[in-house]
């Protein structure tokens, strides 16, 4: 089992930054995959960066250059870097975890970007 908790969203002007993190706890040394994903309102989930155990990354077009993801594999705790942030970037934002094949997410962080 798996817990995950997201922090750090909140309201913040076009252009400024904020950095979400997603503390695992359980059996979080166990955790291979793991991903933000968003979901705006009236619109489906969508992933927005990922990063193994080994760290390698991917991110999605639309954040690609703006946002960082980073893991701390001793304190289990994910992270996601958001510069220049934009209005479109408003969206609950989810943390999951692949574990053994089995799929944990978070509650997920609301993050809203005003222009």
């Amino acid at each position: 089992q798996v817990q995950l908790v997201e922090s750090g969203g909140g309201l913040v002007q076009a252009g400024e930054s904020l950095r979400l993190s997603c503390a695992a706890t359980g059996s979080a040394s166990s955790i291979n995959v793991m991903d933000w994903y968003r979901q705006a309102p009236g619109k489906q989930r969508e992933l927005v960066a990922t990063i193994t155990s080994g760290f390698w990354t991917n991110y999605s077009d639309s954040v690609k250059g703006r946002f960082t993801i980073s893991r701390d594999n001793v304190k289990n705790v994910l992270y996601l870097q958001m510069n220049s942030l934009k209005p479109e970037d408003t969206a609950v934002y989810y943390c999951k975890a692949l574990v053994y094949g089995r799929v944990y997410w978070g509650q997920g962080t609301q993050v809203t970007v005003s222009s």
